[in-house]
């Protein structure tokens, strides 16, 4: 199960005994003692393994292609093997960086905290990533002025194409963030470019470059680097902002796009073993054809380099066997896993647009709600009933717009004056109430979209259930 995988532009300064040393330091100055390799001493070689079963760090070079693969294996109590997986293209400039698991259900939902890689800060602060084209790569967002138009024109008009996806964060009017910038450049090092304006007043010509950048109450948008992949917009609505949530959907969406990605099999650690063992018996097979050739001018001599040649060619085949299972069951995991995805809230039948949930699933849940309607009006033994009921049952539909209904109607049942009792009720459901006059102001979620009135002494029998029917009307 992948659960990160980036690839990124390195300079000349990266050579071989530099990566080296890199991963080195990266396994000495590992934050948590128990993942960290013991008695690591290098000798110069570039394919050597240090550990044991449960915890090693292995190095491979495949000479060939200029290539470097190093993977650092741990295998939890709990059997779940845990591997980190970096591997370097010196001849075409690239690394590869990815985070892999043994495949749960738990696997599919995605730590709160997940920051990328720390070696990727190693990386940054080494100075051994190129720009992508003007932007570099960095662990702390760009602060964007009028001097960045020709930057923010390439991204939004796709004048470039970017290898990292950009984050553009437009601020409020009154110069607050919508979300902690800093927190998720950090996070999305090596990810992402994080670019946020410095303030209305000094981004008025990055406004007009494309409209999306003049919300005047902020906003997030995701330039992806593919042109047919939609941008993503998360706008800030003061009311019902949560900046932690709005934060934590951005992370999701880049990891995802990275982890959607296809890669080339040689920035693998799979790939490259493979390709080591086949280069490797290629090169046996040429010594048993010049054996071969050789045979019938020296067949006492040649039995001996038979019989070594046999037991390793063996060996090798079986070898190539096991990793070739290995590669087949990893690609039944991935197509399992993209039916499972498409099973799941992050590839929905429809996708959520601006609007967020007061309470938990409440979006959901009004959704079904209108489905259920719908059902009723809805002849039976018909497609369209079928459909709708199919939705219904493979959702939990728990009511939970109707129970608050009947919440409201329960406090307002015989309606004289609001009790602390009552005011208590209506808090919990999120409603606040505000003296006017001779009239009570009662906001949900302090939302004035949603705002009625009601009479602070009612002069008929009905008020408390007029009352309560406006109130699941507008709010419910």
């Amino acid at each position: 199960m992948i659960l990160f995988s980036t690839i990124l532009k390195i300079n000349d300064s990266l050579t071989k005994d530099a990566f080296v040393q890199l991963v080195l330091q990266w396994n000495k100055t590992s934050k948590y003692e128990e993942n960290r390799v013991a008695d690591v001493k290098w000798n110069g070689e570039y394919s050597m393994k240090f550990g044991d079963d449960k915890l090693s760090l292995d190095f491979v070079y495949y000479s060939e292609k200029q290539i470097m693969a190093v993977r650092h294996e741990k295998v939890a109590d709990d059997a779940v093997v845990w591997d980190t997986d970096f591997v370097v293209n010196f001849a075409e400039k690239h690394i590869a960086i990815r985070l892999e698991r043994t495949y749960r259900e738990d696997a599919l939902v995605m730590n709160g905290e997940f920051s990328t890689p720390h070696f990727i800060t190693l990386l940054i602060e080494g100075g051994y990533l190129a720009e992508d084209f003007n932007l570099p790569v960095l662990r702390t967002p760009t602060e964007i002025t009028d001097e960045y138009l020709e930057i923010v024109s390439d991204v939004v008009k796709h004048k470039r194409e970017y290898q990292l996806p950009v984050i553009y964060v437009s601020k409020t009017l009154d110069g607050q963030e919508v979300l902690d910038t800093k927190w998720m450049a950090s996070r999305l090092k090596g990810a992402a470019h994080v670019l946020v304006e410095k303030d209305k007043e000094s981004c008025l010509e990055c406004g007009q470059i494309c409209n999306e950048t003049k919300e005047d109450f902020g906003a997030v948008r995701i330039y992806y680097p593919s042109e047919s992949l939609p941008r993503k917009r998360f706008l800030y609505r003061s009311a019902k902002g949560d900046n932690r949530a709005r934060l934590e959907k951005v992370v999701k969406n880049i990891i995802q796009y990275w982890n959607s990605q296809s890669v080339d099999i040689l920035y693998t650690w799979q790939g490259v073993n493979n390709a080591i063992l086949n280069s490797n018996l290629n090169q046996q097979i040429k010594k048993y054809q010049e054996a071969e050739n050789a045979r019938q001018n020296a067949e006492n001599e040649i039995d001996q380099v038979y019989e070594t040649f046999d037991e390793d060619l063996k060996r090798m085949q079986q070898k190539m066997e096991e990793l070739t299972k290995a590669n087949e069951a990893l690609i039944l995991e991935n197509s399992v896993l993209r039916a499972k995805l498409n099973a799941t809230e992050a590839m929905p039948i429809l996708y959520q647009g601006d609007e967020e949930d007061f309470y938990p699933d409440e979006i959901k849940d009004m959704i079904l709600s209108a489905i259920d309607e719908a059902l009723t009006h809805t002849e039976e033994t018909t497609r369209r009933a079928d459909i709708l009921e199919d939705i219904l049952e493979n959702n939990l539909y728990q009511h939970l717009s109707e129970k608050r209904k009947q919440r409201v109607k329960a406090v307002f049942k015989g309606y004289k004056n609001l009790s602390s009792a009552m005011r208590q009720e209506l808090s919990e459901l999120g409603i606040t109430i505000s003296d006017d006059g001779k009239h009570y102001k009662l906001t949900y979620k302090d939302d004035p979209r949603y705002m009625v009135t009601i009479g602070k002494t009612p002069s008929d029998n009905r008020a408390g259930n007029n009352n309560a029917t406006l109130i699941n009307k507008t709010m419910m």
